[in-house]
């Protein structure tokens, strides 16, 4: 208990300069962490998140506590039950600190009457897309984790940005029952964290068939922590030089380097490949994005048109442009894609990729980039793929560049298994996870 009052107090003081959290529920907090207390006491355990303090995306409903998904129109949405996640977390006694704060409706931009998270790093730089506030949080130290959600970058980018450890699992691992929708057969659930092994705690809890979402994967999940100590030996980890290395900066490069050096020390088999060509995929995932998050918000929008942000609502007006010969051109395309990276990974288990292909960027560099549409296609070039074929990834810190901001890369495999037993094996090598905000530590 006083753990978590020191916490508590840690986020009054801090947050009102990082914005992280849309709101904190200390009351609730408190009272999940003394039956945690006298849970543990008596020896009822449940699980390795009892009586850890987590943080929720706005995105996913909590029962009773305001839940907007970024979006001024809900901003007074009190949710009758929980979102299967946060349900889960709950049964697991994991103690939730309130509601992090997110973009509009988890597409690029916040809405104009939010103030949007602080890259606890350094202000000036970006924090990434949809879970900033998640990525923020727990770089900051303000929850030990965090849910977040993955429709084109939207795990990775944060991570990235501000030096955590995300897992993007397989599209239907993780129940979407209860979580705003922005592009249903897009959106994927996953944990963000510090290291490798409490991500893939937090996986294991969520993780799992639910009826309530009948597109989840049927199967039983693996046993996500004991695949964490097997090491990377027999694993075949596939670099691509042309991928890794045209149009990518130095400081990317490096740390993808470094990263396969490391991995081979552990004794991987690294192995030159060919990623199949992304460039249409890349360019089909906005119009098709749009389109179902036109349908996912058909009961609100146009009718409360003026309530929405400007980009938002400029997504949703180019969803309801897109002619259905188009949409099922994109359909045609992304079965191709999902065949090609299938073949790929028969002759591998993972794939090292950058997370994007940019050093950090600054507030002031994205802001350019609505007026820059190829730079757009190619910061998503290798995130939105993995969404658009449901592949899992899992995202690390590699390293930093010369201002001193984090640089992430990612692995992306065929599941999540293979990729937390890699990331727990580099991690437990390696330390750029354990460096942490000189401010925040």
């Amino acid at each position: 208990m006083l753990h978590l009052t020191l916490e508590l107090e840690r986020i009054d003081k801090l947050d009102p300069d990082l914005a992280c959290y849309a709101c904190v529920t200390p009351e609730r907090a408190l009272a999940a962490a003394e039956a945690a207390d006298a849970e543990i006491a008596a020896g009822n355990y449940r699980s390795v998140l009892h009586g850890v303090p987590l943080g929720v995306k706005e995105l996913f409903w909590t029962k009773g506590i305001p839940t907007a998904a970024g979006m001024a129109i809900h901003r007074d949405f009190l949710p009758s039950e929980d979102s299967t996640v946060v349900a889960r977390l709950k049964q697991a006694g994991a103690v939730l600190l309130g509601k992090l704060q997110m973009t509009e409706g988890a597409y690029s931009d916040h809405h104009p009457s939010i103030t949007p998270p602080r890259n606890p790093w350094n202000p000036h730089y970006w924090t990434g897309i949809s879970s900033s506030g998640s990525a923020a949080a727990t770089a900051a130290g303000l929850c030990y984790g965090a849910l977040g959600s993955d429709t084109g970058g939207s795990i990775r980018w944060p991570c990235g940005a501000t030096g955590l450890t995300g897992i993007k699992p397989t599209w239907g691992r993780v129940s979407r029952f209860g979580a705003f929708e922005l592009a249903a057969s897009l959106d994927h659930v996953g944990p963000i964290a510090r290291s490798a092994v409490d991500a893939a705690a937090i996986l294991a809890v969520i993780a799992g068939p639910d009826d309530k979402d009948p597109t989840t994967i049927t199967e039983t999940p693996p046993q996500y922590l004991a695949l964490s100590s097997e090491g990377v030996r027999s694993l075949r980890i596939g670099v691509d030089p042309t991928w890794n290395g045209v149009d990518v900066d130095a400081s990317v490069q490096r740390v993808l380097a470094e990263a396969a050096e490391t991995f081979c020390a552990l004794g991987a088999q690294m192995t030159q490949v060919a990623v199949p060509d992304v460039t249409q995929a890349v360019i089909d995932w906005a119009p098709a994005c749009a389109l179902e998050a036109a349908v996912a918000h058909r009961a609100t929008y146009p009718a409360r048109k003026t309530e929405y942000g400007p980009v938002l609502a400029s997504v949703l007006e180019a969803g309801h442009a897109v002619s259905a010969l188009d949409y099922q051109a994109f359909r045609l395309r992304r079965m191709e894609l999902r065949g090609r990276f299938a073949h790929l990974f028969r002759s591998i288990d993972l794939l090292l990729a950058p997370v994007q292909p940019f050093a950090p960027l600054t507030l002031a560099e994205i802001r350019t980039l609505g007026a820059q549409p190829q730079l757009i296609l190619k910061l998503q070039r290798c995130t939105a793929p993995f969404d658009l074929t449901g592949h899992p990834t899992v995202t690390l810190p590699g390293g930093f560049s010369d201002a001193g901001l984090p640089i992430g890369f990612q692995l992306v495999g065929r599941d999540e298994g293979e990729l937390i037993r890699a990331a727990a094996a580099f991690q437990r090598e390696t330390s750029w996870h354990r460096r942490h905000p000189i401010q925040y530590g």
